[in-house]
């Protein structure tokens, strides 16, 4: 019996509250550890799904959310293959990583929702509020991440600062990878929709203060989920 072999036959046991992020921090400690190597092939979802007793879609998730960061990929037909054990922890999305992500936002993203909130229009205003209309009756992931991105968008739009609004615009993809990432394996999403709703509740009152204040609440609580997940300790 090889060591991935033994590893299958060893039973684990998972709380069903969170096991698709369960199942994605082990699978995850293995790449980072080394134990499942550079070229390896994972085992199938059926197997993955026996081991933790768990259902195929959970496992599914758990394996999107390797995908994601850059640590897995999968090929049709054949399964799912390490790509790197990215041994600095430092999990890209795209081409940023997580960390230069979430030092930066704060730097664009709190001063552009104040500057919202003084400079919006009405239109940008009911188009914030229909975003999180949406974004809270919302049932599929990868429609809310795209409204997640456009409301995060909007916002730098809003600003009218074509340098927060640039910049926001090349970091989009990444962001919402983040997203992804978040909504896939924690209770993010209506967290998130709480806390968008705060924001523009702000801009609408036309308060910067209240609104960059919204903002970094909002950032601050995506760094912590983000570094829980990625195993990183947060600023």
């Amino acid at each position: 019996m090889n060591d991935l072999e033994s590893w299958l036959s060893d039973s684990a046991i998972l709380s069903r509250k969170s096991a698709s992020e369960l199942v994605f921090e082990e699978l995850r400690n293995l790449i980072l550890s080394g134990r499942f190597a550079t070229g390896s092939k994972l085992p199938s979802e059926a197997k993955l799904a026996a081991k933790y007793g768990v259902s195929r879609p959970i496992v599914r998730e758990a394996l999107r959310s390797l995908q994601i960061l850059g640590l897995t990929e999968t090929r049709t037909g054949s399964g799912t293959y390490v790509l790197t054990a990215a041994s600095d922890g430092n999990i890209r999305y795209g081409d940023y990583s997580a960390r230069d992500l979430m030092e930066a936002r704060p730097f664009v993203e709190v001063s552009a929702a104040g500057w919202a909130a003084l400079r919006r229009n009405d239109d940008e205003l009911s188009r914030l509020l229909g975003l999180c209309d949406r974004m809270e009756q919302e049932g599929d992931t990868e429609a809310w991440v795209r409204l997640d991105s456009d409301f995060h968008g909007l916002i730098a739009e809003a600003s009218k600062n074509t340098v927060f609004r640039d910049i926001v615009d090349d970091v989009r993809e990444a962001m919402a990878q983040q997203s992804g990432l978040l909504t896939a394996l924690g209770p993010r999403r209506q967290e998130s929709n709480e806390e968008h709703r705060a924001i523009v509740d702000a801009i609408r009152q036309g308060s910067e203060a209240k609104a960059q204040a919204a903002m970094e609440i909002h950032l601050k609580k995506v760094e912590a989920a983000v570094s829980r997940i990625i195993g990183a300790e947060p600023r």
